[in-house]
């Protein structure tokens, strides 16, 4: 039997109205949930004018904005599915995914109305709509105050899907992960339980609002528990740590990937830097460096690591705050509603201690991929989701992440699957065969580095590799070093040795420093 989902903004707006819902820190708008709820209601009368009905997908283009959420929650009360677009990737890019989801309309921020006519041109897309935060001639606040709000939301169920959201695939292909309203409520309260979220919480959302690390963590959760999100249009680290220090927004509650938090760590001002409001500041996306944690340890505060992932709706272990020095460097222990495990190739269980690969089940994992069959059934075995990544877990039950399983690296909290930059190196026609691995890097934690072998008689740079790739891909996937080799290695079946080619780069970085 499937329950029926709860409006969580109808909700609040009944039992706590004048409770503030949203703070935009580039617009300068707030809403109460009264009144949130009211906008809600007549975008999604709106949104229906415009054709939308129950299962169509309403895709979004734009930095981040309170106005998000608006139209998640608008597509809960249509029974629509929210898909949040990664507005830093190629037009090539995006053109593929719009392929997949197939959405009714595009909300489409105003920077970005070039990428969203063409989209429409191509026939990806029925119908956009301009959005330019809270400016009253767009078409968005236009239509909000000429709708009047809908009469009566949708029926859904536990079983019903909320969102997709979109990951780039290990063949290059992106994949729309599920995201059903029993994922978000048990995620929900997993961040409830394990980060302190309640009514009083006010959240901090730099990250971008495409990622389930930026909609979820914390603000989804803060949603869920009738709290306060603030949101920052883009992260800056020097406005980022001013407003966790201010008085007057006096965040509780943020999220971040390790580059976030390195970056203001850095800054001159964060010696003197008052976090002692902050109640939970969390740090995943990527492995966080020992000097990181220790850096903000120093301050008197501990930034709590977590593993999760797109396909689980964010957290599936959490480090709480009393155990985040005692347990330095762990991803901590299992989230209530999660079960987790350590297994082998035969997916047998493995002891604590011992490396193997991280595999999960229960209510917060996807049912699958959007209209990708054969990429679900990879993705499960025995009932289990396959992360891809290895990990061990000790004698207590902390987990510590190891490395990827696979060969997808990250970089500043972004994933980037080596195939599909390759897949791009491949088309050029002075490549007679490539290779990237992700290799170090102080900054971002990872970067690509792309092994090349030119055809006879070619002439190629790395220049001209960059220039190349920056016409399908997005910056943050474009190769940071690229070596030419007369040959790159292959195992005896062929595949190739990738192993190598970090032993590779390892040794070419030692000889640059001695």
């Amino acid at each position: 039997m499937s329950y029926a989902a709860p409006d969580w903004i109808a909700h609040h707006a009944l039992w706590t109205p004048e409770q503030m819902a949203t703070i935009d820190l580039f617009s300068r708008r707030s809403f109460t949930y009264r009144a949130l709820n009211e906008r809600c209601a007549r975008l999604a009368a709106y949104l229906a004018a415009h054709g939308v009905e129950r299962g169509d997908r309403v895709a979004v283009l734009c930095h981040n904005s309170t106005d998000i959420f608006e139209v998640q929650f608008a597509c809960r009360k249509l029974g629509a599915i929210f898909v949040p677009l990664n507005w830093r990737l190629a037009q090539a890019e995006l053109s593929a995914i719009l392929h997949d989801a197939a959405p009714r309309l595009l909300i489409c921020g105003e920077e970005f109305r070039g990428v969203g006519e063409q989209l429409l041109a191509e026939g990806l897309v029925a119908g956009l709509v301009g959005i330019a935060d809270g400016a009253a001639d767009s078409d968005y606040e236009k239509g909000i105050a000429s709708s009047p709000p809908l009469a009566t939301s949708a029926e859904v169920t536990h079983d019903d899907v909320w969102s997709i959201m979109y990951t780039s695939g290990t063949t290059g292909r992106p994949k729309g992960a599920i995201i059903t309203y029993r994922m978000t409520i048990f995620t929900g309260l997993n961040g409830m339980m394990k980060t302190g979220v309640d009514q009083a919480a006010r959240g901090l959302t730099f990250l971008p609002l495409f990622h389930v690390g930026g909609l979820f963590l914390m603000a989804n959760f803060i949603f869920h528990a009738g709290g306060t999100n603030i949101v920052m249009r883009t992260f800056d680290a020097a406005a980022t740590l001013d407003a966790l220090c201010d008085a007057e927004l006096a965040p509780t509650h943020a999220f971040g990937v390790p580059t976030n938090f390195l970056l203001m760590s850095q800054l001159p001002q964060f010696s003197s830097a008052d976090l002692s409001r902050t109640r939970c500041l969390c740090v995943g996306g990527a492995p966080s460096p020992m000097s990181l944690l220790e850096a903000y340890a120093d301050k008197g505060v501990a930034l709590q690591q977590g593993w999760g992932m797109t396909e689980t709706a964010t957290i599936g272990t959490v480090l709480t705050g009393d155990a985040a020095q005692a347990k330095i460097g762990s991803a901590g222990r299992a989230v209530m509603h999660a079960e987790l495990a350590i297994v082998d190739e035969d997916m047998q269980p493995l002891p604590a201690g011992e490396t193997g690969q991280l595999v999960i089940r229960g209510p917060t994992v996807t049912p699958g991929y959007w209209r990708q069959p054969e990429e679900t059934a990879r993705a499960f075995r025995d009932g289990w989701f396959l992360t891809g990544d290895a990990a061990y877990v000790d004698a207590q039950g902390y987990f510590y992440i190891v490395d990827r399983w696979k060969d997808m690296y990250i970089s500043g909290g972004e994933n980037v699957y080596p195939a599909e930059i390759e897949s791009v190196l491949h088309r050029m026609p002075a490549v007679l065969e490539a290779a990237v691995i992700g290799v170090g890097d102080a900054r971002w934690g990872e970067v690509g580095c792309a092994y090349i072998v030119r055809r006879a008689g070619a002439t190629l740079t790395a220049e001209d590799v960059v220039d190349f790739c920056s016409q399908s891909l997005a910056r943050f996937k474009l190769p940071r070093h690229v070596v030419f080799v007369d040959e790159i290695p292959h195992t005896a079946a062929g595949k190739i040795a990738k192993p190598e080619l970090r032993r590779h780069y390892a040794d070419a970085m030692q000889e640059t420093t001695q």
